[in-house]
């Protein structure tokens, strides 16, 4: 990928695999100050940032944590890609454990159709893809007390009284929206709901930063506590 492609973060010089259309938008920069903020807070620490997550490395780390289960997926290339991509910490021993899988939804065109004339358009959409990913990363990261994943949707189809707001809510396990769940809970930490940030105005770049950092801190701090620190230093592990 091309240098016009990567948005740099500057002092540990973290790269945020986006494209340039991703990159001009509020997700990209905020994640840029995630790098930034948790570079600034944890000395040493070194982060990895992917565009995708192979379905073919998923399910080879889930065969090796759960020998008694199958697991199946079809074609070498196939991928999970969230708008911002996973930011992983590095372990010594280069393992990559993730601290934040974003994501970003805009939805809703019907009120600007409405002012031209036009007949409204289904609604959920996005939200169907949003499913498909999420009960992907949520098999990842079984073996974690953790799913450090975020989304934030804006549009008139996440208005208060729209009803797709209750289709997120049971993607979110039935979860709170607008509500931080990284720990999971209940019985044998059943719930790994993950947090659902949904309404009509648009995120801002600074409440993305502030909400994506909230959960990358506690992710690392997750870590560090079921690792040791020591476990981060290079060629440790």
């Amino acid at each position: 990928m091309s240098d016009k492609h990567r948005l740099r973060v500057q002092r540990a010089g973290t790269v945020i695999n986006l494209t340039s259309k991703q990159q001009e938008k509020a997700l990209g920069k905020a994640l840029a100050g995630v790098c930034r903020a948790l570079e600034k807070k944890f000395s040493g620490i070194r982060l990895q940032h992917r565009a995708e997550w192979l379905l073919r490395e998923v399910v080879a780390d889930m065969r090796s944590k759960f020998p008694d289960v199958d697991f199946h997926h079809l074609h070498a290339r196939s991928s999970m890609r969230p708008d911002g991509g996973i930011l992983s910490i590095v372990r010594g021993d280069g393992l990559e454990l993730p601290i934040l899988i974003a994501e970003k939804k805009n939805q809703g065109t019907n009120r600007l159709r409405e002012s031209e004339g036009k007949a409204a358009q289904a609604k959920g959409n996005a939200i169907e893809r949003l499913g498909k990913n999420v009960i992907g990363f949520r098999a990842a990261l079984l073996s974690e007390s953790i799913f450090p994943f975020v989304c934030f949707g804006d549009g008139c189809d996440f208005a208060d009284d729209s009803s797709i707001l209750d289709r997120v809510v049971t993607i979110a396990m039935f979860g709170e929206l607008n509500r931080e769940y990284l720990h999971n809970q209940g019985g044998g930490e059943r719930f790994n709901r993950g947090s659902f940030y949904f309404r009509e105005p648009e995120w801002t770049e600074r409440e993305m930063q502030a909400r994506c950092y909230s959960v990358a801190e506690k992710s690392v701090y997750y870590y560090y506590s079921k690792y040791g620190e020591d476990a981060f230093s290079p060629g440790e592990g």
